[in-house]
């Protein structure tokens, strides 16, 4: 029978309680790495779509995930983040097997690319339910004092996922083949669930009256939509930083995203305790000029080696956003409303992702593929200006 326990209220060392679910989240978002990398090829090169195909399918599963928050917030809530976080990781499993199946219709391109976009929606709402629920399980369990950092590190098992998955599944594709590589992500999720199955369930507060979902995004509204705005940059490197590479015959392109996940980590890991000690706004402000240094390096690039050095920039630079402002935003709401909170936040990183991955994809084939980069430095100087315009309320 699983232990239950109230949140807030465990003694258990921070890392040894939430080591289990920074595991977890780093096997599931591993299989979005991998996604990412082997998929704008695929679907380029194998099925012979264009690029603003590829970024629809991209952005997709951002927008799944987002039209899905409210679900996987109230899901967390009243049934415990325990059960929000294992339906994320069946319907992870699921995927891969749907990937795997489009595999088999490659001789139908519309038929191939329709099961892809299923597969796509069903892992935007793993990801809404699954990372609710790890985020709320950990912040239970270690308390509400500790939760900037039980996001620092969730956020670098997500980003350290996407950046070895991402060259994980080009390796595998090239030597086993894209099949193998889609099955992985079966395999991880089932690793995932085993990780974290024997927790303790928190406790849930079904007498506490819940506040509307449209009412907790108003209470964080400046804070997401300057996550929203920082967050295109990442959705332009991820989404569009291998074609890029091969338009300019700059050969594999696995160091680009390597290099961003790693400044991600190496600045979570070693200034982690910025935003508590300097400010979320003022940490969000410097990290956000890093970021467009590394997206107008990137736009302006004439080597392979500025354009990586503009991935890693941009990486740095968007490390501490997502905890720096999430911190701000789950202040302002009860601890029984945690998981909407997390989740209407979150909605806007979503709302980022869906969108700007077919934005750019319209730019890149209205310019280039550098074009979209400049795109994503504009995005970050506008989140500068509503953090600034919201200064007050921040």
């Amino acid at each position: 029978m699983d232990t239950i326990i109230s949140g807030d209220t465990t003694k258990t060392s921070f890392y040894a309680a939430i080591a289990p679910i920074i595991l977890s989240v780093f096997a599931i978002y591993l299989t979005i790495g991998i996604t990412l990398g082997i998929l704008p090829g695929y679907i380029q090169n194998s099925l012979e779509f264009g690029s603003v195909t590829v970024g629809i399918v991209i952005g997709l599963q951002a927008l799944a995930t987002l039209l899905t928050r409210a679900y996987a917030g109230k899901t967390t809530d009243t049934k415990g983040a325990k059960v929000s976080t294992r339906l994320g990781t069946i319907l992870t499993t699921t995927t891969g097997i749907l990937y795997v199946a489009s595999t088999f219709f490659m001789s139908n391109v519309s038929l191939a690319l329709g099961i892809i976009l299923v597969a796509r929606m069903i892992h935007g709402i793993a990801e809404s339910l699954f990372l609710t629920g790890a985020l709320t399980w950990g912040i239970g369990l270690v308390g509400a004092q500790k939760s900037g950092r039980v996001m620092t590190w969730n956020g670098i098992a997500m980003y350290a996922g996407i950046a070895i998955g991402a060259p994980l599944g080009i390796g595998m594709t090239k030597i086993f083949g894209i099949e193998s590589a889609f099955a992985t992500l079966v395999l991880l999720s089932i690793i995932s669930w085993l990780i974290i199955k024997k927790l303790p369930t928190l406790s849930v507060d079904l007498s506490h009256v819940r506040t509307p979902f449209y009412k907790v995004i108003g209470s964080i509204a400046g804070q997401g939509l300057a996550l929203a705005f920082s967050s295109i940059g990442f959705a332009c490197i991820s989404s569009f930083i291998a074609l890029f590479f091969v338009q300019k015959q700059w050969g594999d392109p696995s160091l680009a995203f390597v290099c961003f996940g790693v400044s991600y980590v190496l600045v979570r890991v070693f200034f982690s305790s910025f935003p508590d000690k300097y400010g979320g706004l003022r940490v969000t402000l410097f990290s956000l000029l890093i970021e467009i240094l590394g997206q107008l390096l990137i736009g302006f690039s004439t080597s392979k080696v500025m354009a990586i050095a503009g991935c890693s920039l941009t990486g740095a630079g968007f490390s501490l956003i997502f905890p720096s402002l999430g911190v701000l935003a789950i202040k302002k709401v009860n601890p029984q409303m945690r998981g909407t909170a997390l989740g209407a936040y979150a909605a806007f990183f979503d709302l980022s992702l869906g969108i700007a991955a077919p934005i750019a994809g319209f730019v890149a084939s209205w310019f280039d593929y550098q074009s979209v980069y400049i795109f994503g430095g504009v995005s970050a100087l506008l989140a500068i200006v509503v953090l600034l315009l919201g200064k007050n309320k921040a």
